[in-house]
């Protein structure tokens, strides 16, 4: 799939749990300038984080961010808003204070305001760049 990714020139979705070792592994041996993406649901730490953005990638930031103990909002602030996105993970991780009902779009606005604070930005200066690093992603 990388393969036709990078042919295409279309970005990749990669949703890693507990296997970023091995993730790492395939993207070292597919880098280049045509692969991008997002690490959707991004629950790594700052090291893995570093790493992800080293392949182009964005960290995909959903409801995990408002959890009192989901660790990314503790090294966020030490990775440049342009390296990601806000989204949900629909049905799941429903941010707080929505956590353990059924997720929603409409529940990004508590990551949107969650990222912000993290930022110290406004939360429509967030808007804004978490939009242009999307659209920069999937070439729109």
């Amino acid at each position: 799939q990388i393969g036709y990714a990078k042919k295409y020139n279309l970005p990749i979705v990669i949703h890693c749990r507990e296997a970023f070792d091995e993730i790492f592994e395939i993207l070292e041996e597919e880098k280049g300038p045509e692969l991008r993406g997002i690490f959707h649901c991004f629950t790594g730490n700052l090291e893995q984080a570093k790493k992800a953005i080293e392949y182009n990638m964005k960290l995909g930031i959903g409801g995990v961010v408002t959890f009192k103990n989901g660790k990314i909002d503790t090294f966020l602030d030490q990775i440049s808003s342009k390296h990601i996105v806000l989204e949900t993970d629909a049905p799941y991780l429903a941010p707080t204070p929505y956590r353990g009902k059924r997720n929603e779009s409409s529940y990004l606005m508590e990551v949107l305001k969650k990222v912000a604070s993290i930022y110290q930005l406004p939360e429509e200066e967030i808007a804004r760049i978490t939009t242009e690093n999307s659209k920069e992603v999937f070439g729109v």
